[in-house]
C-alpha cells in the first residue's frame, strides 16, 4: 500500500498509509480544515547510456581503431591523402 502525502488549507502536511482505491481523507488530521488536496513531488530520473542527449544522435559506427570516434580522429582522416604509387622503373629492355 503507498503513502500518500495531504496538505490543508492551513499548510498542515500529514501523510496516510491506505489502499489506491481507499478515499481521500475529507477534513485534516491536525486542525480538521477542509478541503485537503494531495501533494505531488516529481519524480527523479536518471538517463543511463547514449541516446538520451541530441549530441547521440546521427552518430555513426565509430573505428575499433579510434576509441570514442570523436572530431579529431575524423579531421584527421580528412587531412590526410592516401599514399602515392610509385610507376614502374623504366629499365625495360
Amino acid at each position: 500500500m503507498p503513502i500518500y502525502e495531504y496538505r490543508c488549507p492551513n499548510g498542515h502536511v500529514f501523510e496516510r498509509f491506505q489502499s489506491m482505491t481507499a478515499p481521500p481523507p475529507e477534513t485534516c488530521d491536525v486542525c480538521e480544515a477542509a478541503p485537503v488536496e494531495l501533494v505531488l513531488y516529481p519524480v527523479a530520473i536518471h538517463y543511463k547510456g547514449s541516446g538520451f542527449y541530441t549530441t547521440d544522435y546521427g552518430k555513426g559506427k565509430t573505428d575499433k581503431t579510434g576509441g570514442d570516434g570523436g572530431s579529431s580522429s575524423s579531421e584527421t582522416k580528412k587531412e590526410s591523402k592516401p599514399a602515392e604509387k610509385k610507376a614502374p622503373s623504366g629499365d625495360a629492355t
